[in-house]
């Protein structure tokens, strides 16, 4: 054979690669194609996804579509189970606290709240002041934030994930850390929300149980506003009693479902987790994971979407403004220490490689 007959066949061989990487790419657009519309479809028909399970079976799936010709597909199973994991851990932690036989605190965050605002409970002042009969536009705010807290940290986590693995892994090791901790601190120390202290009153919590009949009532029937106190509002037509409003601005859309579904949900998860507060902890782990990884002119967003959660929590009874601080106290807690065991480990690779 001749270096001229040769010469196709060596060509032929160079381009197999090119030809491969090229039906990979066509077969990932496909995969991805599809994916988005299934889910648009998916969420056409039956409303934006706001259970946390079906979310990240969204966020995997399109992972998986996404990596084809990249990354191994099976990479996705193991990098997420983590995420999966932390799920499945929160809605089993209900009843923890019974099992192993903590009681439940009613009091104590209640009266931290009215000792840092000289004898004034925080709830109770913004509901007396804010609520109306109807929720205004401004609620939307308020549910939406309140709502980002079982969506941003998987999106933040997604978009790492395809675009650099070395930041990924830092931040899912934040998110796992820090949600485990705060899952075994509910566990040992299960303590009651606003919306359900102003269900009852201190001769339905004496033995501290975390679950009593009175957290399933409307608080209008408990006299004097219950451990949290009576209310006076200001707003005419406006309910005298506090409520538990987080989901309350998606009727203003007109998303019942979606308020629905989220109401559905908060009442199977565990009721008693108020201390620390994980939505706060969780904007500020993410703000201070964000902070020098973005422009300066985003920081002021970081800012406003820790404060508006902090302001959510406290205003729709979802938690104590103590519930806040330890929940604050915590994110600072866990990403110094993670930033402290990498500079750890980096000056000790240095002193191998000297």
């Amino acid at each position: 054979m001749t270096a001229t007959e040769e010469r196709p066949v060596a060509a032929s061989d160079a381009d197999a690669p090119v030809s491969r990487e090229r039906r990979l790419i066509l077969l990932r657009r496909i995969a991805v194609a599809t994916w988005l519309v299934v889910v648009g479809y998916r969420i056409a028909t039956t409303g934006i996804a706001f259970n946390r399970e079906l979310l990240l079976l969204y966020i995997c799936t399109g992972l998986v579509a996404a990596s084809i010709g990249r990354r191994r597909v099976l990479y996705v199973i193991r990098d997420w189970l983590p995420f999966a994991l932390v799920l499945v851990v929160y809605d089993l932690s209900r009843g923890a606290a019974d099992l192993i036989g903590r009681p439940t605190l009613w009091h104590w965050q209640a009266d931290a709240d009215r000792w840092m605002f000289f004898g004034v409970m925080p709830t109770v002042w913004l509901q007396e002041r804010l609520k109306q009969p109807h929720p205004p536009w401004w609620e939307v705010v308020i549910s939406t934030t309140y709502m980002s807290f079982f969506i941003v940290p998987y999106v933040i986590a997604g978009v790492l994930w395809l675009r650099n693995r070395e930041e990924w892994r830092k931040f899912a090791q934040l998110f796992v850390i820090l949600s485990f901790t705060a899952l075994v601190i509910y566990a040992l120390v299960p303590a009651a929300p606003p919306w359900a202290a102003a269900r009852c009153t201190a001769a339905d919590v004496v033995t501290g149980p975390a679950g009593p009949s009175c957290m399933f009532r409307s608080a209008r029937e408990v006299p004097d506003g219950g451990i949290l106190g009576a209310m006076s509002t200001t707003q005419p037509g406006a309910h005298d009693w506090i409520e538990r409003i987080s989901t309350r601005g998606w009727g203003v859309l007109r998303l019942d479902t979606a308020r629905a579904l989220l109401d559905e949900g908060q009442a199977s998860v565990n009721l008693v987790a108020a201390i620390p507060s994980l939505h706060a902890g969780l904007s500020l782990a993410i703000a201070l994971f964000l902070w020098n990884r973005v422009g300066r002119r985003w920081r002021p967003v970081l800012v406003a979407y820790v404060l508006t959660m902090a302001f959510t929590l406290v205003y729709s009874a979802e938690h104590y403004v103590t519930d806040i601080l330890l929940g604050w106290t915590l994110a600072v807690a866990v990403t110094w220490l993670l930033s402290a065991v990498r500079r750890t480990r980096s000056r000790s690779a240095e002193v191998d490689l000297a």
